[in-house]
């Protein structure tokens, strides 16, 4: 769809991320994510999504040049707030996924020894470096990988998630937006996770074959969801009443990346003073566009409720099959 998506960009970044998310059952509504970003809810798992999208953003922007380093800051972004003391740093535990608190023995999986995980990564990282494997497949081997190394005490699906879209717009099958890949794992997370415990086995195939079917249904799953944001545009255009080169058609625009605002957002996306945001405010409120949030006691904040229904009919799509599993980490943490 090239360049006609573009304008959804930023709410296809925000679904990856918040998919990315519930495959390690942090769920959260898309109100309370777009509240979060703004400041105006410190609900736990929301701020959690709002997280895992700096990590997307971040490493969409090192894409150019995906090293330890940036893997690292990839994890900083995600885990500063959460886990500061272990953000961005190589874990410096054993750990294992499933079984008990005590040991290992009845675990699932054992990664490599703390000691070996600098090396380990850097050998993934010479992987990475390969021109001669194809694009997807090439993000889905080393997504394994990487899971399979579990190089952090926690947050290493998202981290390992937010790797692929840094490869796949690396090597140009994405260029405008964010495909939400993850969208489509969630589809079958179990068949996601046994696809990565037959890794282990030995069996590159199943992994390569989850990520190929995922990305065709994240395709499928954001086509629509941009279809629906089109839809959602277009009815404002005939219940708004403004001129047509008011600054209430780019507030228009705004809400269907932002849905959740209020008049310091406003001003700062669109270059207006703040005292004359309500302005332009008013026309969106008096065609229902927007609704104002009353639970917020400072400040005023709106919401377009279409988008984000819109968006949370897209999670719902995603995760219609869903049978979740968290990919448990013991030694006191979990993986996500």
């Amino acid at each position: 769809m090239g360049g006609e998506i573009v304008h959804f960009s930023a709410i296809l970044l925000r679904s990856e991320s918040a998919a990315s998310s519930r495959i390690e059952n942090l769920t959260a509504s898309a109100r309370a994510i777009a509240e979060a970003e703004l400041g105006t809810t410190h609900r736990k798992n929301a701020a959690e999504v709002v997280a895992n999208t700096r990590t997307m953003m971040a490493a969409l922007e090192l894409a150019g040049n995906i090293s330890s380093a940036s893997v690292l800051a990839m994890h900083r972004a995600l885990m500063s707030e959460s886990d500061p003391i272990n953000a961005g740093r190589w874990r410096t535990e054993q750990v294992w996924i499933g079984g008990g608190n005590l040991g290992p023995h009845l675990a699932l999986f054992v990664p490599p020894h703390h000691d070996r995980v600098a090396d380990a990564i850097a050998d993934l990282m010479k992987f990475i470096e390969r021109d001669d494997v194809p694009v997807l497949a090439h993000a889905a081997l080393a997504h394994a990988q990487f899971e399979t190394i579990h190089p952090f005490t926690d947050g290493n699906g998202r981290t390992g998630r937010a790797l692929v879209q840094a490869m796949l717009r690396h090597g140009q099958l994405t260029r405008n937006v964010t495909v939400p890949v993850s969208a489509g794992l969630l589809a079958d997370t179990d068949a996601y996770f046994d696809a990565l415990t037959t890794y282990r086995r030995g069996d590159p195939f199943p992994i390569v074959t989850q990520f190929a079917e995922a990305a065709f249904k994240a395709v499928a799953n954001g086509r629509e969801l941009a279809d629906d944001l089109r839809e959602i545009r277009r009815r404002w255009q005939q219940l708004v009443k403004a001129r047509s080169d008011s600054a209430v058609w780019r507030l228009a625009d705004l809400l269907l990346r932002r849905p959740v605002v209020n008049a310091r957002v406003i001003a700062e996306e669109l270059d207006l003073d703040v005292g004359n945001v309500h302005r332009y405010v008013k026309p969106l409120l008096d065609a229902r566009v927007l609704v104002q949030s009353l639970d917020v006691k400072r400040n005023q904040v709106w919401r377009a409720a279409e988008v984000l229904a819109a968006l949370d009919t897209f999670a719902a799509r995603a995760g219609r099959r869903t049978r979740a599993r968290r990919d448990g980490v013991r030694s006191g943490r979990l993986g996500g």
